[in-house]
């Protein structure tokens, strides 16, 4: 069905922008999304009216054909993630999969970047672009990004409206339609006052030709209106590059990572944490945790006398 096609393929661009998947876990990713579609085509059901009861059914379906635990957990897993997508970017109304457990598995451990690594990829953002407002832009989008630990939707997205008048904290629209406050950083406001003379600039020329005036603050020629998820993923790989850190390390959301572990790690309050990165619940907050003892348990293990 196109319609189901056209979530799919929404899905699967925001996992290769927002995750750096390869090609071969995007492939999987599609395997089983059009194994699902076609137990739902059986019943003329498509991915927007599925209940409950459609997919543990699927399940169920899976395990009668004698497909592993891990198997199952894995269909299942993707179909979670595919009506989260969907239900986030209001697509759908409601996620039929929300309530639905599957098999538990150890969670991987984000990529973690050190505060050098940080300092390397900010002084960087100042450096790359074909003229000086892609530059300033471009530190503007790297400043917000790690003084606020913003999801790409979310920078990308950014009404212009949030950050005028030199505010201290920028409101965010997050999962859900869920608003937020976080603050900004210093660098991060001068960085947002100097990209906003370019873009004053450039919109008032905009008005003077009769075309309509952007709400975003990184307005584009997307369909959108504003810079996309991929545009980013791109930049961002570049400027690893730049920044003589290995781009295969680095994703858009490692630096959401980074943001809170590094808060973690000086001191921040777990619960601080959870606020400022929009999480419904702390449990999943409590990942970097998991990142800093790691860190604690390397430099024991490398600095103990005692340790072989």
């Amino acid at each position: 069905m196109n319609k189901n096609n056209k979530l799919i393929d929404g899905f699967l661009e925001t996992i290769y922008a927002e995750r750096n998947a390869s090609k071969n876990t995007l492939l999987a990713y599609k395997r089983d999304l059009v194994a699902f579609t076609n137990f739902l085509s059986k019943k003329n059901i498509d991915l927007y009216k599925t209940n409950r009861k459609d997919i543990e059914n699927y399940i169920i379906s899976l395990d009668n054909n004698g497909m592993s635990e891990a198997t199952r957990a894995r269909h299942l897993s993707t179909i979670k993630q595919i009506y989260r997508y969907g239900y986030e970017e209001s697509i759908i109304k409601e996620n039929p999969s929300t309530d639905i457990k599957g098999p538990k598995s150890k969670r991987k451990l984000p990529n973690n970047l050190s505060e050098e690594d940080i300092n390397r990829l900010l002084a960087s953002s100042s450096q790359i672009g074909r003229s000086p407002k892609d530059k300033r832009r471009n530190t503007c989008l790297m400043h917000l990004l790690y003084a606020t630990g913003m999801r790409v939707s979310e920078l990308v997205s950014l009404p212009v409206v949030a950050v005028r008048g030199n505010p201290e904290m920028i409101l965010v629209k997050g999962k859900g339609g869920k608003e937020r406050l976080v603050p900004l950083s210093s660098p991060a406001k001068m960085a947002i006052a100097a990209y906003l003379v370019d873009w004053n600039i450039k919109q008032e020329t905009n008005k003077k030709k009769g075309l309509t005036i952007s709400k975003f603050l990184f307005p584009s020629q997307s369909k959108s209106g504003h810079l996309t998820r991929v545009r980013f993923y791109v930049f961002i790989k570049e400027l690893c590059v730049h920044a003589g850190i290995s781009p295969n390390k680095v994703s858009p959301h490692t630096l959401r990572h980074a943001f809170a572990s590094h808060l973690l790690a000086n001191g921040a309050d777990l619960r601080v944490i959870q606020m400022l990165l929009g999480h419904a619940d702390v449990a999943t907050t409590e990942i970097y945790t998991h990142v800093l003892d790691e860190k604690i348990k390397s430099l024991v293990l490398k600095h103990h006398p005692l340790a072989d």
